[in-house]
């Protein structure tokens, strides 16, 4: 899986359970951190300080701007990131980002790094040079995901979001040649999620993870639905089946819209309102299938009338 295919969830991840992201895996940093205060991610900020340090391979990184809670009311900065691959020069681009922002905002900065690699021995956590008894080490605090597969039980009984986040991430790495394998793991995470008690806006913002980086092909992934449809029949839950159709609906809408116009011009959109009342995909399937052999907009309406 490329870089792309992880990018995205674990910056909507963050984005969304940052306090959670920094509990999970930085307990010292969370400890030190007043979230009463909230905190206020500084992307466009990171942008323009990293913008002419372009050192190999980016994937996801944060700047936070976050309050200490050691009684002093001053601002902190966290740049959080996350590696997905082996890269030579990783820990010289955290401290080039380091000094940097510190150089720009002259805060404290704590620089943490996740790294989603799969080389256990993987491990930059410190840059070093030293010239004529001029010397500059700089370490910082990381996190190997890989690690996490000796905590599976842990994991599973945690009840954090980056729980979830770790295990669909080293099930997706792990079942990358087993399609079938990853179904399974697919369906346990996403059954895990009802059976953890998370609120329904958890349930699906975990399963848009899980279903971002467990991507199945087509045949496994319906037979996948399928399975997570009638399993929220019977919990009564229809959490992600709903939001998955409300999707599928949105799209169906859109690709008639253009359908019709292109048809029948301006008139073909006259009819729009009427399909819009209707809530049943498989007629908005039948509606846009029959586009192109139907003569007139009356012809249409036989089929949902």
């Amino acid at each position: 899986m490329s870089n792309d295919e992880y990018d995205s969830p674990w910056k909507e991840a963050i984005e969304t359970y940052f306090q959670e992201c920094i509990e999970f895996f930085f307990p010292v940093a969370a400890e030190g951190i007043d979230w009463k205060l909230g905190y206020t991610f500084l992307d466009k900020e990171l942008q323009q300080v990293v913008r002419d340090a372009e050192l190999g391979q980016r994937f996801v990184d944060k700047l936070v701007q976050v309050w200490r809670r050691n009684g002093e009311e001053r601002w902190v900065l966290v740049h959080l990131e996350v590696q997905s691959n082996e890269e030579t020069n990783f820990a010289q681009r955290m401290y080039v980002y380091h000094y940097r922002l510190f150089d720009r905002y002259n805060r404290s900065i704590a620089s943490l790094a996740v790294l989603g690699d799969d080389r256990p021995t993987w491990k930059p956590n410190q840059f070093s040079d030293e010239l004529w008894g001029c010397e500059v080490k700089f370490k910082f605090p990381i996190v190997k995901l890989l690690e996490y597969s000796q905590q599976w039980t842990e994991l599973e009984a945690s009840s954090n979001p980056f729980a979830t986040v770790v295990m669909a991430h080293l099930k997706a790495k792990e079942t990358r040649q087993n399609d079938q394998e990853r179904k399974r793991w697919k369906l346990d995470l996403t059954k895990r999620l009802y059976e953890k008690g998370y609120q329904r806006e958890d349930i699906i913002n975990l399963f848009r993870f899980i279903d971002w980086v467990m991507r199945l092909p087509e045949e496994l992934e319906n037979s996948f639905w399928q399975e997570v449809t009638q399993y929220e029949e019977e919990k009564k839950m229809p959490y992600i089946t709903s939001v998955e159709k409300r999707g599928i609906r949105e799209g169906l809408l859109q690709g008639l819209e253009i359908a019709l116009e292109l048809k029948f011009g301006n008139e073909g959109l006259t009819i729009l309102p009427e399909i819009v009342q209707i809530q049943n995909v498989e007629i908005l399937r039948a509606i846009l299938t029959s586009i192109k052999t139907v003569n007139t907009l009356e012809e249409l309406r036989q089929i949902y009338q």
